[in-house]
């Protein structure tokens, strides 16, 4: 068969697909996670956000309505990793103090670009009844799903603390983000094991 000079043959056609839509979420979660910790989440804007991820403003809005919906995205992907760090934990120790130990290292592990993210969203939650809404929610989602990990491990290694597990998991996260803020300007200032060792202190002494 003849072929025409300059005709492009099937081989040497290059098949361009779009991303899925889930691919570009994830892209646009990935880039703005890099330019809020690089800029803050005030500094930033969408516009770096599509450039970092490769697409367009479009892009960015066709799944987040907002820039705060980009942070709380980004909050709740945090939020499905500490829930997994707690159930890995968890799921390697069957005694208390072990558990207690295992929890306190994996919650402890530091980003500061991160606590430092989650301090300016918090500041913003705080003054604004607009923002404060879904912040709520997020922080209450995060408590919830730590609880739920929690319940489950102490119904299968039953152990009397004096504590129900909401109380627990809430002195739990109030803890780790109290020594995260500490340690953000002087991280020697607070040792791995301190976590764990005040945890185990305030059940032993549970009423």
């Amino acid at each position: 068969m003849l072929r025409v000079v300059g005709e492009a043959s099937p081989d040497d056609v290059t098949v361009r697909t779009r991303p899925r839509r889930e691919q570009v979420r994830a892209r646009v979660l990935e880039a703005a996670r890099a330019v809020f910790a690089e800029r803050g989440f005030a500094g930033a804007s969408t516009d770096q956000v599509a450039a970092a991820a490769g697409f367009t403003k479009g892009a960015v809005y066709s799944n987040f309505g907002s820039k705060d919906e980009l942070f709380l995205a980004l909050m709740d992907a945090e939020v499905a990793a500490r829930v997994t760090a707690v159930e890995r934990a968890l799921a390697g120790t069957a005694d208390l103090p072990g558990a207690l130990a295992a929890v306190g290292t994996e919650l402890t592990a530091r980003d500061p670009a991160w606590q430092l993210l989650y301090l300016e969203f918090w500041q913003r939650a705080v003054r604004d009844p607009g923002a404060r809404a879904a912040f709520v929610a997020s922080r209450r989602d995060l408590r919830a799903r730590v609880c739920e990990v929690v319940e489950r491990f102490l119904a299968d290694h039953p152990v009397h603390t004096g504590w129900d597990a909401g109380r627990l998991t809430l002195v739990l996260i109030a803890l780790t983000n109290g020594l995260a803020l500490e340690a953000l300007p002087d991280p020697e200032a607070v040792p791995d094991d301190v976590l764990p060792r005040v945890l185990a202190d305030l059940l032993d002494r549970a009423p």
